[in-house]
């Protein structure tokens, strides 16, 4: 199903419904992430500072997991707010306690990622780090299907082994092994 509406340039397009719903629903999780994170900060005392506030729009705005480089470079170009790398350090580690954001160590690589919202399953390639996000609904159906008395709230599944590129590469040294002998 999908519907007409026009977009800034003036011109029509059509844009799934199923598109539109997505937007909707991110809107609802960015809200609900802001007043969780404004509950947080008064219950600790902390300040609510707009550095605070636009970190946390830039980490529920962007998809998948990041580095502190990538959110740092997100916010300066696409949001135009510059803040200090402590403070964007600070502000993860405040966002990690109120349960916003999880923090992932896949091997040397420190990622961090919005829980809001998310059931999201990872990949790691053991040979040369490669992370893979994957969302399952039948995953995520069996793993809530199979929970009684616990309200979940995220989950992160780690899954390793080697991705494709390093699986081929591990067939070919083997094989010139074997034909050497």
């Amino acid at each position: 199903m999908a519907c007409t509406v026009e977009n800034p340039c003036g011109s029509t397009g059509t844009i799934a419904l199923t598109a539109i719903r997505k937007m909707m629903e991110n809107s609802k999780i960015a809200e609900s992430a802001e007043q969780i994170f404004t509950d947080y900060l008064k219950e600790n005392r902390c300040r609510r500072t707009p550095e605070r506030y636009a970190i946390l729009e830039a980490v529920y705005s962007m998809d998948g997991s990041f580095e502190i480089e990538e959110l740092l470079g997100h916010l300066e170009e696409n949001m135009k707010f510059r803040v200090s790398r402590a403070t964007v350090y600070n502000t993860i580690s405040l966002l990690i306690n109120a349960n916003l954001v999880v923090h992932h160590q896949f091997g040397t690589v420190s990622k961090y990622e919005k829980c809001l919202g998310t059931k999201k399953s990872h990949m790691v390639c053991t040979k040369c780090g490669k992370v893979t996000e994957i969302e399952n609904t039948d995953l995520t159906e069996t793993i809530t299907a199979n929970i009684k008395k616990f309200h979940l709230t995220h989950y992160s599944l780690y899954l390793y082994g080697l991705c494709n590129k390093c699986h081929q590469a591990m067939r070919r040294r083997r094989a010139r092994i074997n034909k050497d002998k």
